[in-house]
């Protein structure tokens, strides 16, 4: 699946097509949402995602993605669960049947890749099935006719130093290209690369999110919560799995992340190691097996995320116990570590 920046190209251009309230990631999981949006949700396409995973709150996800009034269209090169609810699957090239942009994470790199094989089948990039998306609804803009070397080019500003004059079509493919200062000394954070703060450093005060959230956003803050449950569960990223659509374990029945706990917090449950335990709260439950270890301080469980259903006898996963109407305080996300749980034996 192509990582080309078309999201927000082709965004841009359809936000003024857009009638009614802007759709609010974390709200998906409302079952009610196609009855009480204006106007009403009727079709929802999915692509380079797998949300009934991902997303919170997701028993509720799954109630609203089987409305029979939705249209589900994905696209996608794994059946995962969220492709199991569409009425419509088309399969997507992989990364070795498509040009592409691939920008590192967290690090100062780029590089591009040409396809190595043709799409296999029917499979088509992203951008193509767009594209003749975009004929077929007669939008004409730019964007919905650019080939994919002319999105690279429209990706990237050949103007910056960084590109040494390359436009994005141009860079090459047989290396990454590190991106450097006007010294040509290689960009490292707090070594000629600084925050994009007023100061130029990490600020643990800030007048900036005062200024966007409040008093309250200005300092970091503990702020204790109320809790049905006893344990807080936080759920990290696993070694083992880049997302969760491309798997490397977590797919199969016996491949579950297990579920670590400190060692103070199972005596009292009679719990013991390797064996199976619920997790579970109001919103769902879990299966999965105990770890006992002290990586985790008492009052907290974790277990890794993205795991496909079918590795919970429940047919269930964290996510599902992870709430969609709590909100982060500043930008409005899902609270996926402050999340309460309890845990028994299975």
């Amino acid at each position: 699946m192509p990582e080309l920046p078309d999201v927000e190209v082709y965004l841009l251009h359809l936000r003024r097509r857009v009638v009614g309230q802007e759709l609010s990631q974390v709200r998906v999981a409302s079952p009610f949402l196609v009855r009480s949006f204006d106007p009403p949700l009727r079709a929802v396409f999915i692509y380079n995602h797998n949300p009934i995973v991902v997303h919170p709150d997701q028993n509720r996800l799954r109630t609203g993605l089987s409305r029979e009034e939705v249209f589900l269209v994905g696209i996608e090169i794994a059946m995962t669960e969220s492709m199991q609810y569409c009425d419509i699957v088309l399969p997507a090239a992989s990364h070795f049947e498509c040009d592409d942009l691939y920008p590192s994470y967290g690090h100062h790199w780029l590089q591009r890749a040409e396809a190595v094989i043709p799409p296999v089948g029917e499979a088509l990039p992203n951008t193509e099935i767009f594209r003749r998306l975009a004929a077929r609804f007669a939008f004409s803009d730019d964007c919905f006719r650019a080939s994919d070397h002319e999105l690279m080019d429209d990706a990237v500003d050949p103007g910056d130093p960084r590109l040494h004059g390359l436009r994005g079509s141009q860079l090459p493919t047989g290396e990454a290209m590190r991106m450097s200062g006007p010294d040509g000394r290689p960009l490292a954070l707090f070594d000629n690369v600084m925050p994009d703060t007023p100061s130029g450093r990490i600020e643990l005060a800030s007048e900036v999110l005062k200024q966007r959230w409040g008093e309250a956003a200005r300092l970091p803050g503990f702020r204790p919560r109320t809790a049905k449950f006893p344990l807080a569960l936080i759920s990290p990223s696993s070694a083992s799995r880049i997302s969760s659509t491309l798997l490397g374990r977590g797919g199969k029945p016996d491949e579950a992340p297990p579920l670590q706990m400190h060692p103070e917090d199972a005596r009292p449950r009679g719990l013991t190691d390797k064996r199976p335990v619920r997790v579970w709260n109001d919103r769902g439950s879990v299966i999965l097996k105990l770890q006992l270890t002290d990586a985790v301080p008492p009052g907290v469980v974790a277990s890794e995320k993205g795991a496909w259903l079918a590795t919970s006898p429940t047919g269930q996963t964290i996510s599902a116990l992870v709430s969609a109407d709590d909100r982060a305080d500043l930008a409005q996300g899902a609270c996926f570590n402050d999340t309460r749980v309890e845990v028994v034996q299975a």
